[in-house]
């Protein structure tokens, strides 16, 4: 397994580089985003593992190159940015998951590990194209369309809407969205997951009379039709 690193502090991309090495994990180092947009995008890695404030190409736009070139390769943020809006940001640029510094190697170990096992798992997709309703979700082409009316998703808006079609009408907690979507545990300091069904609702259900998506008060969320 390979990872890229991209991260301008040499003295934290030394320390995670040698703790990957330790895993048995081959690592390559780019100071820079722009040298890590060209690694990225000439070679084929299992991981990419990116600060956000880099020089000459910050890791939010690097991530929204590097993931239209590689849908499906994992990425993890590693950054001090750590509040909400951070995390939106993150996530919209197509991350898979952000962990914020300081951080214990250990948990970047196991994020890591759950991400690539993810990865190879969902490289067989059960199906096609997920129904519910009048939604439809292909996994192929990654298209929502409601209605016959096609819908425009982020990419983890996607995902998210893809792991609550495939658990309708069950009630899905805050954690366990977490853990499933995001890869992480849930943070109750933050409300990034609130944030995301809010704008998943604004898309899929603001313009129809059947609501899908509904909140269960102390429990969490559930994906059904009224």
């Amino acid at each position: 397994m390979e990872i890229l690193i991209v991260e301008d502090e040499p003295r934290v991309a030394s320390l995670i580089k040698r703790g990957l090495e330790e895993q048995d994990f081959k690592v390559t180092l780019a100071f820079d985003g722009e040298m890590g947009k060209k690694l990225a995008l000439s070679k084929t890695y299992d991981l990419i593992i990116m600060d956000i404030i880099l020089p000459k190409i910050n890791g939010l736009d690097l991530c929204k190159e590097i993931r239209a070139a590689h849908p499906h390769l994992p990425i993890i943020m590693l950054t001090a940015l750590g509040t909400t809006d951070d995390k939106v940001d993150g996530f919209d640029a197509g991350a898979d998951d952000y962990l914020v510094k300081p951080f214990e190697l250990r948990e970047l170990h196991v994020r890591i590990r759950a991400l690539l096992k993810r990865n190879n798992n969902s490289l067989v997709k059960q199906s096609t194209l997920l129904k519910y309703a009048d939604l439809e979700l292909n996994n192929q082409t990654m298209t929502v369309t409601r209605s016959g009316t096609e819908i425009a998703l982020t990419p983890k808006e996607l995902k998210l809407l893809e792991y609550m079609m495939q658990n309708a009408e069950r009630v899905l907690s805050r954690a366990e969205i977490a853990d499933k979507v995001w890869n992480t545990h849930f943070d109750t300091g933050t409300n990034f997951i609130d944030v995301y069904i809010n704008y998943l609702r604004k898309k899929i259900d603001r313009d129809y009379p059947n609501k899908l998506i509904h909140t269960k008060p102390g429990l969490g969320f559930i994906f059904k039709s009224e």
